[in-house]
């Protein structure tokens, strides 16, 4: 498969090293340009690239991966979505630290935000609930498997989702739709850096 990842965060390099550890190809994209990646692809090898956010965002599949009050600006000017799936790995911080506030969206999620920022893409929140530093590793551990909960409207794209992070080690858990699933996800419920595993 080809991912392509809009940002080159601690996320975006967490789940680009799983996506190459098992021989998917990614490209990479921040709002700096690709000749800012330069050394990163170098690091991650010859499945990795650099490219623009609209090269990155052709691919068949793509992580978002950027800071929230950047979300518009990365998005800004691409074309419809075609119906490719966009994993959402955002949170809704509308300040960074040490404040950390939350940006208040009434009664939509994040990722139905998120989905009307982005026409014509399948929107399938995950990796949003886990610190970059418990998405780095094996999600493989001797007491079990990293949970990794997602949610999405479209059960074709979530099953998608659920066999590539399946594929990486995780233990994917469906939590339903956008509006349920993502906000027991998104910032302020339950699931919220809730790290825990599964037994196998």
């Amino acid at each position: 498969m080809k991912i392509g990842i809009l940002g080159a965060g601690h996320i975006a390099q967490a789940v680009a090293r799983h996506a190459i550890r098992y021989g998917h190809q990614v490209v990479l994209s921040n709002s700096r340009g690709p000749d800012s990646l330069t050394d990163l692809v170098a690091e991650l090898g010859p499945l990795a690239s650099a490219g623009t956010v609209a090269e990155a965002a052709s691919a068949e599949l793509v992580l978002l991966a950027v800071g929230w009050p950047q979300v518009p600006a990365a998005v800004a000017g691409l074309p419809d979505w075609g119906g490719r799936i966009v994993i959402d790995a955002t949170n809704q911080f509308a300040t960074p630290p040490p404040d950390w506030t939350i940006d208040d969206l009434g009664e939509i999620t994040g990722s139905e935000h998120i989905a009307s920022l982005l026409p014509g893409a399948r929107i399938v929140k995950a990796f949003n609930t886990l610190h970059a530093s418990r998405i780095a590793p094996d999600p493989r551990h001797p007491a079990g498997r990293q949970l990794l909960f997602l949610a999405g409207d479209d059960a074709e794209a979530k099953a998608t989702v659920h066999a590539l992070t399946e594929e990486f080690g995780f233990a994917p858990v469906d939590l339903g739709d956008l509006r349920t699933g993502g906000r027991l996800m998104q910032l302020g419920g339950p699931l919220s850096g809730l790290h825990a595993l599964k037994q196998d």
